[in-house]
């Protein structure tokens, strides 16, 4: 094997560990200004959102839909952020919780699917149950989907989606169709992290994760219908949004490969390829991932 796929996976079993420490963390202590913007309100009608800005502080965004026959949540944060979720919904309702929609394994967005299935059917994409099992996560989910499945409560339907790979091969799109708002977990993610860093887009390719597949996977995301986005981590957006998220992933990749053409090694691609003028502040792993993706379909 030869040295740079050493480094190479070195630098994923590093960014895995980092993401598997963060899922497991006790609840960090926040201020009080970063504690009111996780509490949960409104989006529209019956829908809300608790807030989430991250990986580390926050977790991702959990969508929590009111029905008259109980509540449908979209993720569920981190492992301690059971009870954090079952109060704030108890804020809006006193109906149970009865499904949580995965949006893909991370921790940050399915850490308390132990704590739900004891009493709420989760479900997931297949991919992102074999991730769950593969990486000795717990709570893998007992219901599972290949390319789109329904759930029906209150008279509701909600949908998810499964369009392709992108930041994992496990995400699923979740769509409220009468609400006319998706979620769309980590295959889009937009601003700044609680402690007011920038965030960038991961691809995860231990996890079947591919930047080239994802903007095909954003455009079959744009043939629904909606108008808006509740995204992995972030505040509301609309779909121009994520149009201009793709054209920044086109924009990597085109950077990317231009680099390799003029000589670029997998070993100096960061260096060679600029994303400041995008603000996303990519770490060199991420272009290697690029580098080597991009490679390999030559």
């Amino acid at each position: 094997m030869r040295a740079w796929k050493r480094v190479g996976w070195l630098a994923v079993v590093v960014a895995g560990s980092a993401l598997t420490l963060a899922a497991r963390q006790q609840r960090p202590t926040l201020t009080p200004e970063q504690e009111a913007r996780l509490e949960i309100r409104r989006v529209m009608d019956d829908l809300y959102l608790l807030p989430g800005f991250d990986g580390t502080l926050s977790g991702g965004n959990v969508a929590v839909l009111v029905t008259d026959e109980g509540v449908i949540i979209v993720d569920d944060k981190f492992p301690h952020s059971f009870g954090f979720i079952s109060d704030q919904v108890r804020r809006v309702t006193d109906r149970p919780i009865r499904y949580v929609l995965n949006t893909h394994h991370h921790g940050d967005h399915a850490g308390s699917n132990a704590d739900f299935l004891r009493s709420a059917e989760v479900i997931a994409h297949r991919n992102a149950r074999a991730n769950t099992v593969r990486n000795n996560l717990a709570g893998a989910p007992r219901l599972v989907f290949a390319d789109e499945t329904s759930v029906f409560l209150g008279g509701t339907e909600v949908r998810m989606h499964h369009l392709g790979r992108g930041h994992t091969d496990g995400d699923a799109v979740v769509h409220f169709p009468e609400l006319g708002v998706v979620h769309t977990g980590d295959l889009f993610v937009h601003g700044q992290r609680l402690d007011g860093t920038t965030l960038a887009p991961f691809w995860d390719v231990a996890n079947g994760g591919s930047v080239l597949a994802w903007p095909a996977t954003l455009t079959r995301l744009l043939a629904l219908d909606f108008n808006v986005v509740i995204p992995g981590h972030g505040p509301l957006l609309t779909r121009a949004d994520i149009r201009e998220f793709r054209a920044k992933l086109e924009t990597v990749i085109d950077r990317v490969r231009a680099a390799i053409a003029a000589g670029a090694t997998r070993e100096d691609i960061a260096t060679r390829v600029d994303t400041s003028d995008l603000d996303w502040p990519l770490p060199p792993v991420r272009l290697q991932d690029a580098y080597d993706e991009i490679v390999a379909g030559s």
